[in-house]
């Protein structure tokens, strides 16, 4: 552990176990945490006019300051970007010791480093990566975070980067009648060459001295999440084949004491229900305390499932609810009418505050 209480990035991945013959063992002995602070760092949407109150703060339009000679003084108040993706930081206390890790990257190489950079967010503080998946839209700020306004400011050093194993597949949308789209797919040899050190994980894992979950692929037991439809595929290095599992999906997992869990998502392509008690189950914990991140039920494909996800969502009874990305605005509106004690808006810039 660092002097000031913060846990080195050696330290993050040290209870990583060993890659298990067969399933996991149940349950898992995730630590209660004391507090667990998210910063939505990348959203889809920036809203200056979002109030903030004792469970949420936010920013404004002043966030930031640009150059402008066309006012007086020469700048110009800025507000965070906005994008088609999602990162959060996260940030963990259990007792004196805090650890602190990024939960994916955004879409633009720029739009974290942006964002944090106005919020006064220190990313050399970031002591891990973990990745929800391989898409895009949640890994295209890697290119930032190794450049000087990301960790090169005071120099790349060596930081334990989580993923799942599928998190290199290739990838692509043919939607019929369209032109066909394939996704940037990663590379494992160029990430390692910044600097990152990459850890390939489909089981659970557990960080941070036990006190974080990463689910690892995510059982499917639902009868209505079913996943991508047949225009989402993966190539199998001699044809493209319908993915609708993508299964490097992954969530991050904290107990919170005397609270129930916090789950924090990426995309939810694995279901959000599906997650929820995924994670339930490999910590024997039954309180879903929240639920943050993007639950992937907009656009026609994915609105059939937005009624059973609500039913089950209510019958879990979160304390907060805050769906962001991909959610879709039928969904948040679902969500907001079913649950509107514990439904929260996203923004970029949002801090979460939860404690135990």
């Amino acid at each position: 552990m660092c002097d000031d209480g913060h846990a080195g990035p050696a330290e993050v991945i040290t209870s990583v176990p060993r890659a298990a013959e067969g399933p996991a063992v149940d349950p898992i002995a995730l630590q209660p945490v004391d507090e667990v602070r998210i910063t939505t760092l990348v959203d889809n949407v920036f809203d200056a006019l979002l109030p903030g109150d004792e469970r949420v703060s936010r920013v404004g339009l002043a966030a930031g300051h640009a150059p402008a000679v066309q006012f007086e003084g020469g700048t110009a108040d800025v507000g965070l970007r906005a994008e088609h993706g999602f990162a959060a930081l996260v940030e963990v206390r259990r007792g004196a010791r805090t650890t602190t890790v990024l939960f994916d990257t955004g879409l633009s190489p720029d739009a974290l480093v942006v964002n944090a950079a106005r919020l006064g967010t220190e990313l050399s503080d970031v002591q891990g990566i973990v990745l929800s998946h391989g898409h895009a839209d949640h890994a295209g700020g890697l290119a930032g975070l190794a450049g000087p306004q990301g960790f090169g400011r005071g120099g790349l050093r060596r930081l334990p980067m989580v993923v799942h194993p599928g998190v290199w597949s290739r990838r692509r949308f043919a939607v019929p009648g369209r032109e066909v789209w394939e996704l940037p797919t990663l590379s494992r040899a160029a990430l390692q060459g910044e600097g990152f050190d990459v850890v390939e994980r489909r089981e659970p894992s557990l960080l941070v001295d036990g006190s974080v979950l990463i689910t690892g692929e995510v059982d499917r037991t639902t009868e209505f999440e079913r996943g991508m439809p047949k225009a989402h595929q993966a190539w199998t290095g001699s044809d493209w084949v319908h993915d609708p599992l993508v299964l490097d999906d992954q969530a991050l997992v904290v107990h919170l004491r005397d609270r129930g869990l916090v789950v924090l998502t990426g995309c939810g392509h694995a279901g959000a229900v599906n997650i929820v008690r995924h994670a339930q189950r490999l910590t024997g914990v039954p309180t879903l305390h929240a639920l943050l991140g993007g639950l992937h039920l907009g656009g026609p494909a994915f609105e059939p499932v937005i009624a059973p996800t609500v039913s089950a969502l209510v019958e879990l009874g979160p304390a907060m609810v805050v769906p962001g990305h991909c959610t879709g605005w039928r969904a948040q509106h679902a969500l907001a009418a079913a649950l509107p004690d514990a439904w929260l808006p996203n923004s970029s810039g949002s801090t979460y505050r939860l404690a135990g």
